[in-house]
């Protein structure tokens, strides 16, 4: 983010530069950027369950402190990355109760216009070489909304996604 804080006008909306997300930014770790994403009331089921749309959800919001906040390369993203691919699956439950969740994500392939994101997400107070509840993986799509077609990704958002390349990630 900007030093000094305050909001800076951006299409006629004011944006505040201090406001983050989450309490936790997340942090790089050998395996990846982990993020502590709390879960609300609203994200369970009937069985007090994450619910799968919830899932989908709380991933994509896990994304958004390590590539779109202003201090990180990708951030030019934020005006046009879109999803062409998504998978998700379920290896264990996370219960509502288990908040705030860790979501570990890694760069799985990195390509002119795309990249592939992995995750791991695993419950509040999991060791984290334990096996992940949930692993889901996200193609994200640089694009310019201007032109409406996809966007080249630059060299230095795409030495920042690389230094997250994690080629074991196919069989975690």
């Amino acid at each position: 983010m900007h030093e000094g804080g305050g909001t800076v006008p951006h299409d006629d909306v004011e944006i505040d530069r201090d406001r983050r997300l989450f309490e936790d930014n997340g942090h790089r770790t050998p395996d990846g950027y982990v993020v502590q994403v709390p879960v609300r009331w609203s994200d369970m089921d009937v069985f007090a369950h994450i619910n799968h749309a919830r899932m989908v959800t709380l991933l994509e919001e896990a994304r958004i402190p390590w590539l779109f906040y202003d201090d990180k390369p990708t951030h030019p993203m934020r005006k046009g990355c879109l999803v062409a691919d998504l998978h998700v699956k379920y290896q264990g439950q996370i219960r509502h109760d288990q908040s705030p969740i860790s979501v570990t994500m890694f760069v799985e392939r990195v390509r002119a216009v795309d990249f592939t994101v992995g995750y791991e997400v695993r419950p509040h107070g999991a060791d984290p070489d334990s096996k992940p509840s949930v692993v889901a993986s996200t193609q994200l799509v640089s694009f310019d909304i201007d032109t409406q077609r996809p966007r080249r990704i630059p060299p230095a958002e795409k030495e920042y996604l690389q230094s997250f390349l994690r080629p074991d990630s196919a069989g975690r």
